[in-house]
């Protein structure tokens, strides 16, 4: 089977990625943020025999050497190690462009030098900013409304460079706001639930009026493996959605349902966007996705994404997995 490179394997949907392909039987190695208690991130959780099919590389993206020394007899890349918190990057802009745009030229300089068959570099819708139409399709204008966005479009075209300019086997993999087990509090649904499944009657809460297109994470990691093997989709950029969008305040709404609960919003100026800077609506057109990699959504209508906020929800009721949050501080 082919040898797969997974960075940011301990992360989110990383670490959904890896369980997939070590079940359908690659040969599958990570990279994941080096510290001195060998924390894996997510990794720590898998069953036994998935972790020991998997290799797992404790270093630093931004390490040229250790890129280029990994990279050797890998046939596909997925690049997802990213600093993925819109919030944070209004405070630390500077690591958001070493970690997203050098980590990225790292792994694309690493791979130039290789016999790769598919390097998979993780976008995010993000990158459109407010919808100047709808649905999103690929063509739709880039437009940066905020540092993480702006240093995902300088590392996806940084991409698409290596592929004119060196026939790298570039693909663009543009996700549309994937929730599901194991996301971080800084994301609307976990903090959501997390609220409203504490014994507080109060929520507190940023902007409730923008929309999102949201996909569950089983979906969003079938649309990463259905592009291995997949030679009609290099060199293009591929958006993963659903096609539909639900706005916050009409998630609080499902989720206040589904427990049996109401809670009174607070909104907290430290929860929200500046205001140029707010992405008002997103929803994307995966007409590009269904014709290329023959992919569809399986959560992909409001059945399917209430059963998706079903599954969520009760995996975060499970207080052993509850156990690797800090509930009590609020994520950037």
């Amino acid at each position: 089977m082919k040898k797969i490179f997974v960075t940011g394997g301990g992360g989110f949907i990383g670490s959904h990625l890896l369980e997939k392909l070590v079940k359908l039987g690659y040969d599958v190695k990570t990279l994941v943020p080096y510290n001195i208690d060998n924390s894996w991130g997510w990794i720590d959780t898998f069953e036994k025999n998935i972790k020991k099919s998997l290799k797992v590389v404790s270093g630093d993206i931004c390490d040229q050497n250790l890129i280029s020394k990994e990279m050797k007899k890998i046939d596909v890349v997925f690049h997802l190690a990213a600093l993925i918190s819109i919030p944070y990057s209004y405070k630390s802009p500077r690591s958001y462009i070493s970690t997203n745009v050098v980590g990225t030229l790292n792994m694309l300089e690493a791979t130039k030098d290789q016999e790769v068959e598919l390097f998979v570099q993780t976008s995010t819708s993000e990158v459109y900013g407010s919808s100047q139409f709808v649905p999103i399709t690929e063509k739709h204008p880039l437009n940066a409304q905020s540092p993480y966005a702006a240093s995902k479009i300088a590392a996806d075209q940084l991409s698409l460079s290596y592929y004119k300019a060196f026939d790298v086997p570039v693909l663009i993999l543009r996700p549309f706001n994937t929730f599901g087990p194991r996301q971080s509090l800084r994301a609307v649904i976990p903090t959501m639930i997390t609220q409203v499944l504490s014994n507080n009657n109060t929520i507190k809460m940023g902007t409730l009026t923008s929309k999102r297109d949201f996909t569950y994470v089983s979906d969003t990691v079938n649309g990463f493996i259905s592009a291995i093997g997949n030679k009609k989709c290099i060199g293009e950029t591929i958006n993963l959605g659903t096609g539909h969008d639900f706005s916050i305040g009409d998630i609080l709404k499902s989720i206040q349902k589904l427990t049996n609960k109401k809670v009174k919003i607070i909104k907290e100026t430290n929860r929200m966007r500046p205001k140029k800077s707010e992405v008002t609506r997103l929803i994307s057109s995966n007409t590009k996705a269904k014709k290329i990699l023959k992919w569809k959504p399986l959560f992909g209508n409001k059945k399917g994404f209430d059963l998706g906020l079903k599954k969520t929800m009760e995996w975060f009721k499970n207080p052993q997995n509850l156990k690797h949050y800090k509930l009590n501080i609020y994520n950037f």
